[in-house]
């Protein structure tokens, strides 16, 4: 399955208001493992930045003097996206901008939803942390993802640590060694096999205890929705 954990930087916090999407940043994921096919673009809104924005990302109105319109890198973005699952935190947000931008553009509502199913990992996170704190920062902290290099917002470092935290929500691994698979392999192959005695006892089959299949499901819930073994 191929996903693409999504993010935003914004001129401000809603659309409605005239503000626009000034960084797109996205991570691709294939089957659980990162591809290092990213995506990242700095925007030109044709406004200015409210002050609170820029001190949240760091953007200012001069860096974004040269950079395309939206209008310009809106055919890449979709070929980029389309068909993939979208994981973002907070999705009504940067689904709420990426919609108004595409709407400006060419009048049509809904466009990522057309394209993309939606995973909002907010969402995820209030189910499994209820009454927690569940921002992005709080979640590095809760499955040890190392965001030290966070001092300010960034679509494509925040798409970079949210995939991480995704896949530590959902019980995967992040990357897998396949020398190191093969050698383990091929050491098997090796190895000498030992004949069973044909008197032997039959095997003893242990089965779960009831406290063991609550305690499995329990962490089945706790993965969420999207847990392949709850299906």
């Amino acid at each position: 399955m191929r996903q693409i954990v999504l993010d935003t930087e914004t001129t401000g916090l809603d659309p409605s208001q005239g503000h626009r999407i000034i960084e797109i940043g996205c991570v691709e994921l294939n089957r659980r493992r990162l591809t290092g096919n990213n995506y990242h673009v700095y925007i030109q809104p044709d406004r200015d930045i409210d002050e609170g924005a820029q001190q949240v990302h760091g953007i200012s109105n001069e860096f974004l003097a040269d950079k395309p319109h939206f209008a310009d890198i809106v055919e890449g973005l979709l070929d980029y996206l389309k068909g993939a699952e979208l994981i973002i935190h907070n999705a009504p947000f940067d689904v709420g901008f990426l919609n108004h931008e595409f709407k400006l553009i060419n009048g049509e509502t809904n466009i990522i939803e057309t394209h993309c199913n939606v995973i909002d990992t907010l969402v995820m996170a209030r189910k499994m942390r209820p009454g927690q704190k569940n921002n992005l920062d709080a979640l590095c902290r809760h499955y040890e993802v190392n965001n030290a290099q966070r001092e300010l917002h960034g679509a494509l470092l925040d798409a970079e640590l949210l995939a991480e935290v995704y896949l530590r929500m959902t019980g995967g691994q992040t990357q897998i060694d396949l020398a190191e698979e093969a050698a383990g392999d091929a050491a098997a192959g090796n190895r000498q096999g030992r004949t069973l005695e044909a008197n032997r006892p039959a095997l003893r089959i242990v089965s779960a205890t009831a406290d063991e299949l609550k305690a499995h499901q329990d962490i089945l819930i706790k993965m969420g929705d999207n847990c392949r073994w709850s299906r």
